[in-house]
């Protein structure tokens, strides 16, 4: 078994007028890009990690088709939400839906093979920026909106923390791999210390993995490893929509 990793495919098949291609030439033929590379890695018994922004459907009815999709592709596949992710349901609402080949992380953790994944969202924080590494787009996508309070901003962030902390004290003690995902990097670019990555320290993550960042100047995030966790950024773009492995 190999372990693989894939963020923020945004697809579309269900709410066919989101397309990312409107995004630039780099996301022509994003799905057509992330089957032919899927395929080509992928294999049956594989673990694939999805950290959120997978489809762009609003209920999950129309997610369903977008899952699908995924379900039809080699690999066991385990998703996070993201911040795009309005499709997604209660617990046990989502259990019931989803595919024989997928399964969710919703404020808990799952333990495949010998294998130990939990993680939560995460939000957008004062602590870090990465203005400095994006070449920043206007989402013609998303509806315009006011911008969230610095106040609202951190009791989301704190919320989030909290549901890393219940996902994480659920992975299993039998595990060889403990890896954590998250939709926003838990960390800044130059992997300082942060309130997110004190908590996988707590937990013995070794592998943390996270995407939401796009049009990253290419190559130019230092992640990398800070005090025994790898942290590794897998948005599609930014790993020109072919899955990482992992390990």
């Amino acid at each position: 078994m190999k372990i693989w990793a894939l963020s923020d495919p945004h697809l579309c098949f269900g709410a066919p007028k989101k397309s990312m291609e409107v995004f630039g030439p780099a996301w022509k033929n994003y799905t057509d890009k992330i089957y032919a590379n899927w395929l080509e890695c992928i294999e049956k018994e594989d673990l694939v990690l999805i950290p959120g922004d997978i489809s762009w459907a609003m209920r999950l009815k129309e997610a369903l088709i977008d899952l699908a999709w995924l379900d039809a592709l080699p690999g066991h596949k385990i998703l996070l939400r993201g911040n795009h992710d309005y499709w997604w349901s209660s617990k046990a609402k989502l259990a019931q839906a989803m595919p024989s080949s997928i399964q969710c992380i919703h404020n808990d953790a799952i333990l495949w093979q010998d294998v130990a994944i939990g993680g939560s969202r995460l939000w957008d924080t004062y602590e870090y920026q990465f203005a400095n590494y994006i070449e920043f787009k206007e989402n013609p996508l998303q509806k315009k909106s006011l911008e969230e309070s610095a106040e609202k901003q951190e009791a989301i962030f704190l919320r989030e923390l909290e549901r890393l902390k219940l996902s994480l004290k659920q992975l299993s003690p039998l595990a060889r791999v403990r890896i954590a995902l998250t939709h926003y990097p838990p960390i800044g670019p130059h992997l300082d210390p942060s309130r997110a990555s004190e908590i996988l320290e707590q937990f013995q993550i070794q592998y943390c993995v996270f995407g939401h960042l796009h049009n990253v100047k290419k190559k130019a995030l230092p992640f990398g490893i800070a005090r025994g966790i790898h942290y590794i950024l897998t948005s599609c773009d930014y790993l020109d929509f072919k899955p990482l492995r992992i390990l």
